[in-house]
This record gives structure tokens, sequence and C-alpha cells, in this order.
């Protein structure tokens, strides 16, 4: 074969193949093109549209950072800013959990009772940093996550780089799971795009969504496009129904586990008052309940009452700085209301640093990480900040 007839042959070879590749991206796109972006924190409280035919949003949440979770306080402006706007508005969340199975569970527990958008709609996993080198380690933690996400009644996606997800994660087991679930980025620049442009496409097996750009606007901003209609989740008529439903379904359940008890008066405060019934709920699997209303007497200020273990207490604080526990009585059994008063003591406080968690601040100081969070009338889930004081002592 001569070299002239070879050379075309690679080519016709080549543009076989292009064909194909472009026949299966646009079949993948053939149920919708539609477009949308995806805001965190930076996007502002009510977040930044590219163009006006946009259909959808992805909004962060928050996520799990440096081995804690730390939500996104621009998270409810804007979900409710994308609503007005009348876009479809989907939620993700900033997944560093690598490969730690629990902490995978943990920011699920914290995460999914706080998502704002439509049961059906997308909660999406930003896995892209902080893998384990265990590719099986990361791939069950992910699968964990995405059963609870489908369990709590939403759509999941797993968003990251074709790279990133081929050198730490089985895609392949993912997929078979939960079909064309992939959310990837791939682009060749950061000059301005409107549209994406397929050969740059991340070819692999489940691709729902594609990123095709970080520059949808001057001044940057990230552009989608939906290839498979998911962004729709959530937004039919029957998903609507489904959504009600299940609405109603969960509110039953959160009446059916609420539970009464009568607070003691304590001696010469006259802040809790007999026979009133307050209502309680759960908030770990450590079985303590958090009362959401608190009570301001005179001299004491009672805050964070809770039950832990079947035992009322209530946290005060005086007037000079030192606060403690008191124990007010227990919910049943034939001790039910009676008084027992703790004694005032002063305590060791703790500053939070960036980087700390319930984990390495209770290893620092010898403590049980939910005896830490409960002494601090929290629990394990709560988000600390830098610059918090926590009770150590």
């Amino acid at each position: 074969m001569n070299k002239h007839k070879l050379k075309a042959l690679i080519l016709m070879v080549g543009a076989i193949f292009m064909a194909f590749l472009m026949v299966n991206v646009i079949s993948q796109a053939s149920t919708s093109r539609d477009q949308g972006v995806d805001w965190s924190k930076f996007q502002g409280n009510s977040g930044v549209f590219g163009y006006s035919t946009d259909k959808f949003v992805f909004s962060q949440a928050g996520g799990f950072y440096g081995g804690t979770n730390i939500p996104q306080t621009t998270y409810a402006s804007q979900v409710k800013s994308a609503q007005q706007a009348g876009k479809r508005v989907h939620t993700y969340l900033w997944d560093g959990v690598g490969g730690n199975m629990t902490n995978a569970k943990a920011m699920m527990a914290y995460y999914l009772p706080r998502v704002r958008t439509p049961k059906g709609s997308i909660v999406a996993l930003d896995y892209e940093d902080g893998a384990s080198n265990s590719v099986t380690a990361n791939t069950n933690a992910i699968k964990a996550q995405f059963k609870l996400i489908k369990a709590y009644g939403y759509t999941p996606v797993l968003y990251s780089g074709k790279a990133y997800l081929n050198a730490h994660v089985n895609t392949s087991a993912i997929v078979k799971a939960y079909g064309n679930c992939l959310w990837l980025a791939e682009y060749p620049d950061y000059l301005v795009r409107t549209s994406p442009n397929y050969n740059y496409f991340p070819s692999m097996d489940g691709v729902a969504i594609f990123q095709f750009t970080s520059t949808y606007i001057a001044g940057g901003l990230d552009g989608n496009v939906d290839l498979t209609g998911i962004t729709k989740s959530g937004y039919t008529t029957a998903s609507k129904a489904k959504a009600q439903a299940n609405v109603k379904k969960a509110k039953k359940a959160q009446a059916a586990k609420k539970a009464t008890f009568k607070v003691v008066k304590y001696n010469q405060r006259g802040v809790f008052y007999p026979n009133r019934t307050l209502a309680v709920r759960y908030t770990d699997s450590d079985k303590v309940r958090q009362v959401a209303t608190y009570y301001r007497g005179e001299s004491v200020t009672y805050n964070a009452v809770i039950i832990e273990h079947n035992f009322v207490w209530a946290r005060y604080t005086r007037s000079n700085g030192l606060y403690g526990f008191i124990k007010l009585g227990v919910t049943n059994g034939h001790d039910y209301g009676k008084r027992v008063t703790g004694q005032l003591v002063s305590h060791t406080y703790y500053t939070v640093k960036s980087g700390d968690s319930w984990w390495t601040i209770a290893q620092r100081n010898g403590l049980n990480m939910t005896t830490l969070a409960s002494q601090n009338g929290k629990t394990i889930y709560t988000t600390i900040y830098p610059g918090q004081r926590l009770v150590v002592r």
C-alpha cells in the first residue's frame, strides 16, 4: 500500500470514528439539550444567570470539608431566587469524604434533611478532591451516599472530571446501579463559550450532564448542558404529585416520632412552669433529643434544653458567665418529674480553629465525641466554626 493510500485510509477511519462519536453524543442529547448554570457562594445570595434561555440551576448547599460539615449560607436564598425566576433548581454538595464510609453517611445524615429543592430533584456529589488510595473504598462510599439520596426521595448524580474519576472511582459499578448519573466537566480553554463543543465531550458511559465551560459569560460562570433530560427530575406533573405524597408521608412520620414530657419547676427561678408540655424530636442515633423552645429567666438563661438517655437536662448560663447543667428529671419510669439540681461549676474552654472537627477536639481533650457535643448542647452533626468556644472540662 503506497503512502497516499495509507494516509487516505487513516483519514477515512478517523472520520468514521468521529461520526460514530457524534452520533453517540447526539443520541445522548436527543432527550434534552437544555442549558443551565451552577452556583456556589461566589454567585451571591441571588445567583447569576448566563442567559434568559437557561432552564436549570444547581445550588451548593454546602459540603464536607476538613473533617466537618460546613453549609453554604447562600443556599436557601439562591434556591428561592431560582424558583422565582421559573428555573428548575437542584442541589449539589462538596463531597470531601474520600473513602471514609462513616463520614460519607454522616454527611448525608446532616444535609439530606436540609435539602430545599423538590423531592425527585437532583442531589449531586461534587467529588473532585480528597479521594483515598482505595478505588473500592471510594466507590463504596459514593454508592452508600447514592443509596441514601435515593431513599430520601432525590435523584443522585456524581460530578467530577473524567480523568479524576478514572483514577479514583469505579464508575462502571455506579452507572450499572443508577444509569446515566454522571455530570462531567471538560473544556479546552477559558474563553467565553455559550454552547457546548462536543469535540471535547468526555466520552464515557453514563454521562447525563456535560459542563462545557467555566466561562459561560465574561468574568466566569459554569455552563452546563443536560443531555438526557435528567434536570427535569422532580419537575414533571407525576413527580410533583409524588413529591406532595412524600411530604405528607414525612409529616405523618415526624408527628409519630414526637414525644412529650412535663417540665418540673426549678426552685426559685420561675422559668419552667408546672404542667407545661413541650414537643421534642430525635436528632441523632444516640437518643439525644433537642427541644426547639428556649426559656429566659430573670437571672438565669436556660438554653439547649435536651433529653439524653431519658434524662431531662437544662444547660444554664448565669450573669457571671459560668454555666453548667441541671438534671430536671426523667421522661418515664417511677422517677418521672423528680427534681435533681446540679452544682454551679466553672469550665475549661477550647476555641475552635480552622480544620477542627468534633473528633479532633474530643481526641485532643481525652473525651468521647458524643459526650463533647452533648455537654455543649449540640450533636456531632452540628457544624462548628473557627472562633467558637466549646466546653471541654
